[in-house]
């Protein structure tokens, strides 16, 4: 699946993956991935499309634990009568995204190196 075509003339099949990969770029519909990734039993997540570039470390911290909070008061809600009906379970699904989406943020601008010391630290 994964050697390129014999010559340049980019004849010969894809690979099956890449066609996937092709069909999320032409349609712009994630679902695609995440079909894929349901059926290998796993999940998708997002990348964010801007991660944070050497911003201070604590703010961007907040605004996690003020997601999972949003996430906690989602569930709270939603089960507050002992029912989740379907709608409160596609609520609960979309911000349980949107936490995966901002956490995985995190952690590749982590990554990234993008928490660096405050400005003023460096010059001490």
């Amino acid at each position: 699946m994964a050697e390129p075509p014999e010559d340049d003339s980019g004849s010969g099949a894809s690979s099956p993956l890449d066609r996937v990969g092709e069909l999320v770029r032409i349609t712009g519909d994630t679902r695609i991935a995440q079909w894929v990734s349901e059926r290998a039993g796993g999940f998708y997540i997002r990348n964010p499309q801007n991660l944070p570039k050497l911003q201070p470390l604590i703010p961007i911290t907040n605004d996690i634990i003020h997601e999972f909070a949003d996430m906690l008061s989602t569930i709270a809600t939603s089960s507050a009568d002992s029912v989740i009906t379907k709608e409160e379970a596609k609520t609960i699904r979309a911000r349980w995204e949107e936490l995966k989406s901002v956490t995985e943020g995190f952690v590749k601008a982590a990554e990234s190196g993008n928490f660096g010391p405050p400005k003023d630290a460096e010059k001490k």
